[in-house]
């Protein structure tokens, strides 16, 4: 699989927006939440958003720690212990978050376009870089996704939306086609409504 220089440039920038949207929506999921509803969990069977925040983290941080040199699953890793309620406060939780997601944007930041097609491997088995970014692109979302629905069933009051309000959309859609046609990431006006 071979990319233009033009296209591994707009596709790194492309992932960075949208990893950055996601952490975002995540973000202000946990911000419209009483502190205790972070470790509240609906059952035995389910975790609660503190478990998917450490889950995330501790993923981000083996699979990005040396990524180009090492196996993406690190020996020292203890994926079981992730699944653990064992955080005490929200500010906490919150640096663990942000830990997990600095090791990902700088390992992300430091990857030039001849790192793109190296062969990296998770659990021994190989994955292009770009096909590691994918799969991330991919799980990443699919937890910042579970904590927005648990985030909102958790809600004491009323939501702030984190997307198109309900019965929103003709007026939200009225104002894009307002605009002249232009070629941009989604996530530019996406992450500029959620400041």
């Amino acid at each position: 699989m071979h990319f233009s220089t033009m296209t591994n440039n707009t596709y790194l920038e492309s992932v960075k927006k949208q990893f950055l949207y996601y952490k975002t929506l995540g973000e202000k999921a946990m911000g419209q939440l009483e502190p205790e509803q972070l470790f509240v969990s609906a059952s035995e069977d389910t975790n609660s958003i503190a478990v998917i925040v450490k889950h995330v983290s501790g993923n981000m941080i083996s699979r990005w720690t040396d990524f180009l040199t090492s196996d993406g699953e690190k020996e020292w890793r203890n994926r079981d212990a992730e699944f653990e309620e064992s955080v005490g406060t929200k500010t906490e939780l919150l640096e663990i978050w942000n830990k997990g997601w600095k090791v990902f944007f700088d390992t992300l930041d430091s990857l030039t376009l001849g790192d793109l097609e190296k062969i990296i491997y998770i659990r021994n088995e190989g994955h292009t870089v770009i096909e590691a970014i994918n799969r991330q692109l991919a799980h990443y979302p699919y937890h910042v996704v579970q904590i927005v629905f648990y985030a909102k069933m958790l809600k004491k009051t009323e939501w702030d939306s984190l997307s198109i309000p309900k019965n929103k959309s003709n007026s939200y859609n009225a104002d894009k086609f307002s605009k002249e046609k232009s070629i941009k990431n989604f996530t530019d006006d996406e992450l500029d409504r959620l400041k």
